[in-house]
Formats: structure tokens, C-alpha cells, sequence
């Protein structure tokens, strides 16, 4: 049997693909990729991860049973507690201090995407929030493992990055979001599995104009 997550795939594929072929991507894969762009996409990621945090905690709040209550919860003390010590770590490693990751200003996309997440996320329904939370976990696990599928790129800072999405924790948190997303739409109204959809598919767009934005080192027109 489909699942709701499966159409959703469907639906994002083209999205998906692009991701997969982004010159972003691509120049992790082969540690082509200037470093300073890698740079400036994880000064953006620790301003997403803020809010990141917010959009999950919004979700402990709103959720329908104390299991994925919980659930949300713990996910929101790893992300503010564990990744955003690990984020450090990984960008002292390419010289990026932690007063940097802090000073840093939001991109453009980086604006847009996370307030598109926490309006979601505070207004509206859960399963909007759990489909526009789902790219984020879902699209990382399916690129880390392809990409730890190919030759491993010989700079180890790429190459860690790549491990961490590919870990098989990781693909469990994903298929975790992935059976909430379907669970919330078995039985829903229409109007509330389009809503998914819509939501869905917009935070994959965002997925992709990320990757974009840290590639063209994306600013605002007046800095």
C-alpha cells in the first residue's frame, strides 16, 4: 500500500532531483567546493538551527498526545543542546568562531525559510507542521546516504559532514517524522492532506533555494 509520504515524494521529485544535482551538492561530493561558500551555507545553518529549535518547540506545545509531545520535546533539547555543540565544532574546523555564527545576518532565503517554519508551525494545523518539518530531516538522510554511496571526497571535513547525515540514527529520526507525517494524514479531511502537501512541498523548494543561496553567498541588496 502507498503511503501519504510516498505521494509526497512523488509529488517533490523534480525538487529532489535538483537538490541532488546542485553544484552545492555536488562539490561536497568531490571537495570541489570552495570552502568559503561552505562557510557562509554554515554560518546560515546555525541561524536555521535557532529557528529550527522554535518550530519544534511550537510542536511539543501543539502536539495531539503526550508521546509526540515528548518526542518534540527531546527533539528540541538535541537540536539547542547537541547539534547546535556539534555545529561549533564543525565550523571552528573551517575557521568560523563561535562570536561569528552569532553575528552572522540572516540571508535572504534564511529569512524566508524559517519564518515560513515557525508561522506554520504557531498557526497552522500539526500536520501542516509536521509536513513542513519533514524535508529538512527526511531530504538530509536520503542525500547523506546517497552521497556516502559514491567515492568519499578526500577532504575529511566534507567527508564528515556526509557521515553525519548518512548515520543510520539520523535515517531512523527521519522515518520517525516520516510515520508521524502518515499517521496524521490517515483519516484527515482533504483539505488537511492538501494542506500537508502544500506544506510539504514548499519547505522542499526552500530545501533546494538553500543549497542556492549558500552557493551565490546570498546577501541582502543594500550590505
Amino acid at each position: 500500500m502507498t503511503r501519504f509520504t510516498d505521494e509526497l515524494r512523488a509529488a517533490a521529485a523534480p525538487v529532489w532531483g535538483a537538490q541532488h544535482a546542485h553544484p552545492f551538492v555536488r562539490g561536497m561530493a568531490d571537495a570541489t567546493l570552495d570552502p568559503e561558500r561552505f562557510a557562509f551555507f554554515l554560518r546560515q545553518d546555525w541561524l536555521f538551527l535557532v529557528e529550527y529549535a522554535r518550530m519544534l518547540a511550537l510542536g511539543a506545545a501543539r502536539a495531539p498526545d503526550l508521546d509526540t509531545m515528548r518526542r518534540m520535546a527531546e527533539l528540541t533539547r538535541s537540536v539547542l543542546v547537541d547539534e547546535m555543540s556539534l555545529h561549533r565544532t564543525e565550523a571552528a574546523g573551517w575557521g568560523v568562531t563561535e562570536a561569528e555564527l552569532d553575528a552572522e545576518p540572516m540571508a535572504p532565503t534564511t529569512r524566508a525559510y524559517t519564518d515560513f517554519l515557525v508561522r506554520t508551525a504557531a498557526t497552522g494545523e500539526f500536520a501542516e507542521l509536521a509536513g513542513a518539518l519533514l524535508p529538512c530531516m527526511w531530504g538530509y538522510s536520503e542525500l547523506g546516504l546517497r552521497l556516502a554511496g559514491e567515492p568519499r571526497p578526500a577532504d575529511g571535513r566534507y567527508d564528515r559532514w556526509i557521515a553525519t547525515y548518512a548515520d543510520p540514527e539520523f535515517a531512523a529520526l527521519a522515518g520517525w517524522c516520516r510515520g508521524l507525517v502518515d499517521r496524521l494524514a490517515d483519516g484527515a479531511p482533504p483539505a488537511v492532506r492538501q494542506a500537508t502537501t502544500r506544506a510539504f512541498l514548499t519547505s522542499s523548494r526552500y530545501e533546494l533555494a538553500f543549497w542556492q543561496m549558500a552557493w551565490d553567498l546570498e546577501r541582502w541588496p543594500d550590505t
